[in-house]
């Protein structure tokens, strides 16, 4: 047998020995990684999806505002002018609240 070849041999098992374990804990920490991503970009969307269904006080406001426009509108009853000054003094309320 060939001794030249029997080196030849043991020095690539010996690469391959070395660069084996290396590449599975280079490997693991990537697909932890990816996992760590992964889970982040689901608590994103968690809170934006959140954040879209609980309405805004700008929103909440404005729906107030529009039910009173809804009743003056349809309910021809009321005192037109007295339901417009308390929308007035509505909007002059939350304007020195902010």
């Amino acid at each position: 047998m060939d001794w030249d070849l029997v080196v030849i041999f043991g020095f690539i098992l010996l690469i391959i020995a070395m660069v084996l374990p290396f590449a599975y804990v280079v490997n693991q920490r990537v697909q932890q990684h990816e996992q760590k991503k992964l889970e982040l970009q689901a608590r994103i969307e968690e809170a934006k999806a959140a954040q879209a269904v609980q309405p805004t006080e700008t929103q909440a406001a404005l729906e107030d505002r529009l039910r009173v426009l809804e009743r003056i509108v349809t309910d021809p009853s009321n005192d037109l002018s007295r339901q417009i000054e308390d929308l007035r003094t509505l909007d002059a309320r939350q304007e020195t609240a902010q």
